[in-house]
């Protein structure tokens, strides 16, 4: 795929960047208070709290310069998905054991228009989880030969959603069938302090999966500010900007995220509008656009309605996982008011 310049994935990347921020805000500082709960269970601080306490630090984090800035963030994080997936897999499997497997029901409930539409919503969740490798941040910073160091580093990332994410999908259905919770350590009871460790590695992931979410929008600012400002004061009146882009950013983030609590149900839309455009439908055409097509004249044309089969196909799942997040959300704002404490 050919590269485009920063202000382009900027373009491309702040309205999947900007929704998972808040799904990250909203979603991650529950893993938090379930940790706490289990330290202090009479405790009286609250989900909008921790979502604070979690914005200050970013807001903190974020005036790193750059990705590279966060390397040691970003260490951690790795380690933290596979622990907690390594945990969650392991003590969902063991509670699987432990239930009476003839009382699992595997089978889809409710009606049939209920089903559709969660799988449609499915569909979205899905895009979601792939939205890590794809990010044009994370490609504009790799090392020559681009093509070469790109194709590694997405290949490395799908397999270790696959081998992570999808597989405690995989058990998680198994092990409860069609009741398990869409937070799968909701569905666990023992041991405890397994749940609450793999709680712990979740609120530790958000700190570097936040920062690799926002950093295509602040880089698409700074270019502009870049682009705009030539005088001797460049480098602080950008640092300046960065400030102030950056707090405001952030403050919507966080007012978002707390009055929005059940913002975990907009994975699918965030995964049906942002990621599948970004993961699926952006690469294949940008790969014609490259023009680097085979000179074969038939060879040609395969490759192009294949790329264009490609690009239509997830723009039809990317509408109907918009479809389906859009209908539950509907329901729990029916369901919970704004700033509920979850």
């Amino acid at each position: 795929m050919a590269m485009i310049d920063l202000p382009e994935t900027g373009r491309l990347a702040t309205p999947a960047s900007g929704s998972s921020c808040c799904v990250d805000l909203s979603l991650r500082p529950s893993f938090a208070v379930a940790v706490y709960k289990y330290f202090r269970k009479d405790g009286s601080l609250t989900l909008q709290e921790f979502i604070l306490f979690f914005g200050i630090f970013e807001l903190l984090l974020s005036q790193l310069p750059n990705i590279h800035s966060l390397r040691w963030v970003n260490a951690l994080c790795t380690f933290s998905t596979v622990g907690f997936a390594g945990t969650a897999i392991g003590v969902t499997i063991y509670n699987g054991l432990k239930i009476n497997r003839t009382s699992i029901n595997h089978s889809l409930q409710g009606s049939n228009s209920s089903k559709v539409f969660k799988a449609f919503s499915a569909l979205g969740a899905i895009a979601f989880s792939f939205g890590d490798a794809m990010l044009p941040e994370i490609q504009s910073t790799v090392k020559q030969p681009v093509k070469k160091n790109m194709f590694k580093g997405i290949s490395a990332a799908y397999g270790v959603i696959i081998l992570t994410y999808w597989q405690l999908a995989f058990s998680g259905y198994w092990a409860f069938g069609s009741t398990v919770q869409p937070y799968i350590l909701t569905s666990l009871t023992v041991p405890e302090w397994c749940i609450v460790m793999a709680n712990m590695f979740a609120v530790i992931q958000i700190l570097g999966c936040f920062q690799i979410y926002c950093r295509p929008t602040f880089g698409f600012f700074e270019e502009i500010v870049a682009s705009k400002t030539t005088d001797s004061h460049h480098h602080s009146r950008r640092r300046l900007g960065r400030l102030v882009f950056t707090s405001a950013y952030m403050a919507l983030i966080t007012v978002i995220a707390a009055a929005l609590p059940f913002f975990g149900d907009f994975v699918s839309i965030c995964g049906a509008v942002g990621f599948t455009p970004l993961d699926f439908v952006f690469p294949a055409l940008a790969f014609l656009k490259a023009g680097r097509l085979p000179k074969t004249p038939a060879l040609r044309l395969l490759v192009q309605i294949l790329h264009l089969a490609i690009a239509i196909c997830f723009s039809t799942v990317g509408v109907l996982g918009c479809i389906g997040a859009i209908r539950f959300i509907t329901v729990d704002i029916k369901t919970y008011r704004f700033f509920h404490d979850m």
